[in-house]
């Protein structure tokens, strides 16, 4: 695992927030989706937790728990419910002012919402057997 190659990602994630989701479930592939509509200046960048990316970045057990967002911003990770407020503070209006009010909730409050949320995903969501594969206007903005 090159130093360098993990460098380079940390150093990216200052331009380009880079979005970790589960590839294989059908919520997480939503919310990408849901993201990649909203970000007007294509800031964001993702790659599923099960990814080479992920490998060079994220313990492993934070890619073992697929049951949480991660985002790397500025070089510093944020998880569940942190991962969801940055990623609204970056959208921009009106999603930005979501984001200071999500914030402005305790995090173990938050945390408990968005760990309800994650228990029941599959089973209303569903779960694929591979990763989310982009189309071809968005493979740019995903790293593997």
């Amino acid at each position: 695992m090159p130093n360098s190659e993990a460098q380079k990602i940390h150093e990216l994630s200052h331009s380009h927030p880079i979005v970790f989701f589960d590839g294989v479930c059908g919520f997480c592939n939503a919310v990408v989706d849901w993201i990649i509509k909203r970000d007007q200046k294509a800031r964001f960048r993702f790659s599923p937790l099960q990814g080479e990316t992920a490998k060079l970045i994220l313990s492993g057990e934070e890619r073992a728990r697929v049951d949480t967002i991660v985002i790397l911003k500025n070089g510093r990770t944020f998880k569940h419910s942190n991962a969801i407020a940055e990623i609204l503070l970056d959208l921009g209006s009106p999603w930005r002012e979501l984001g200071f009010i999500l914030r402005s909730i305790p995090e173990v409050i938050r945390d408990l919402g968005y760990n309800a949320v994650a228990k029941i995903r599959y089973r209303i969501f569903g779960k694929s057997e591979t990763c989310r594969l982009p189309t071809p206007e968005e493979r740019t903005r995903f790293l593997d």
